[in-house]
C-alpha cells in the first residue's frame, strides 16, 4: 500500500481525495485466486465494522456457501473453528477480536493492508490489500472498496463494470436532500452496502442512521420513524419498492429510491458504495464540516479504540 502524503489537509478533504482515488484503484484492480466451490463450503469470512460488510458481500456472492460471522460470535464455537478455514478482513490488522480468534484458528488467512500487523503474524497466510491513500486518518472509503472486491473475487469471477459511468451516476444520486433520522434499506447484494452507508453517515456527520432489510423495515423500523425522516432504498425499481415508496410518502416520510440502472450485481455494489460515500461527503459540505465527526469527538473515539484495539 503506497501513501500519498498531503500536509495541512482536513479529514473531510482527505475523505474526498480517497473517494476519487478509487477510480485509479479500479483501473488497476486484480482479482484474487478464486477459492474452489468445495472449499468455499468450509470457509468463513470474519471482520468488524466496514470489514464485516465486506465479509457479508463475500457470503452473498458465494451463493451463501461461505459464511460471514462476527469474531465474538465465532469465538464461542470451537467446533466450527476446527472445521473451517478463516479469512480475517482487517485493514489495520490490529483489531483485537480478530487477532485473538486467529490465534485459536487451525487455518487462517489475513486480508489486510498491513501484512506485518499482529493479525498478519497470527495467520498462516496473507492476502495483502494494495491501494493508495492520503495518509490522513479519515472515514474509510477506498479501503472498504479494496476489501469488498477482494472478498467477492475470492468466491466468484466477474468483469469490471464501467465504473467511471457508475461514479458519474452516483454523483447525481447523492445530491438528494436528507432530513431527520435516516433509514438505509437494502436486499441481498445491497444490504451490506446499506450497513456501510449508515456507517459513513455516522462517522462523517454523527447522524442518527439505521440500516435494515427492505422487507423487515415494514415490520420494525417503520414504527420508529417520524414525519420528515428519510428512507433511502438501495435497489432497482420494482413493484414492491414502489409500493413502499407510495406508502411511506403517505406517512410524511421522505423516500429516496436509488436505482443503480444496471443488472450487474458487482456494478450495483460499486454504484451503491459510491453513493454512500458521496452522500456523506455532500452533506458534510452543506454543513461546512472540515473534520469528520468521529475525529472531533475524542471521548467517543477513545472509547471505540479501547474496545477495538
Amino acid at each position: 500500500m503506497s501513501i500519498i502524503k498531503i500536509k495541512f489537509v482536513s479529514t473531510i478533504s482527505a475523505y474526498e481525495s480517497e473517494i476519487v482515488m478509487q477510480l485509479e484503484f479500479l483501473e488497476q484492480f486484480q482479482s484474487q485466486k478464486q477459492i474452489s466451490i468445495s472449499e468455499q463450503q468450509k470457509t468463513i469470512f470474519c471482520g468488524t465494522g466496514d470489514s464485516f460488510a465486506s465479509a457479508q458481500l463475500g457470503e452473498v456472492f458465494s451463493n451463501f456457501r461461505v459464511k460471514a460471522l462476527d469474531p465474538l460470535d465465532l469465538s464461542k464455537y470451537k467446533k466450527i473453528l476446527q472445521k473451517h478455514r478463516l479469512y480475517f478482513i482487517s485493514i489495520s490488522g490490529n483489531t483485537i477480536s480478530n487477532i485473538k480468534l486467529a490465534r485459536k484458528s487451525k487455518t487462517s488467512t489475513a486480508i489486510t493492508a498491513n501484512p506485518t500487523s499482529r493479525l498478519g503474524k497470527a495467520c498462516g497466510d496473507i492476502i495483502p490489500l494494495k491501494f493508495e491513500n492520503t495518509g490522513i486518518q479519515t472515514a474509510g472509503s477506498i479501503s472498504f472498496l479494496a476489501s469488498a472486491l477482494a472478498c467477492i473475487s475470492l468466491v466468484t469471477k466477474f468483469h469490471m463494470p464501467n465504473f467511471h459511468k457508475l461514479f458519474q451516476m452516483a454523483l447525481k444520486a447523492s445530491k438528494k436532500p436528507v432530513s431527520g433520522r435516516v433509514y438505509v434499506l437494502g436486499n441481498l447484494y445491497s444490504l451490506p452496502v446499506a450497513m456501510f452507508c449508515a456507517a459513513k453517515l455516522q462517522e462523517v456527520l454523527g447522524s442518527d442512521v439505521r440500516y435494515e432489510r427492505i422487507e423487515q423495515f415494514s415490520h420494525m423500523g417503520l414504527f420508529s420513524s417520524r414525519k420528515g425522516d428519510t428512507v433511502i432504498i438501495f435497489e432497482k425499481a420494482n413493484k414492491h419498492n414502489q409500493k413502499l415508496v407510495d406508502q411511506i410518502k403517505k406517512c410524511g416520510l421522505v423516500p429516496i429510491l436509488v436505482d443503480p440502472q444496471t443488472n450487474d450485481p458487482v456494478g450495483q455494489v460499486i454504484f451503491f458504495i459510491f453513493v454512500s460515500e458521496l452522500l456523506s461527503l455532500h452533506l458534510a459540505k452543506i454543513k461546512n464540516r472540515k473534520e469528520c465527526f468521529f475525529v472531533e469527538e475524542k471521548k467517543l473515539r477513545n472509547a471505540s479504540s479501547s474496545m477495538i484495539y
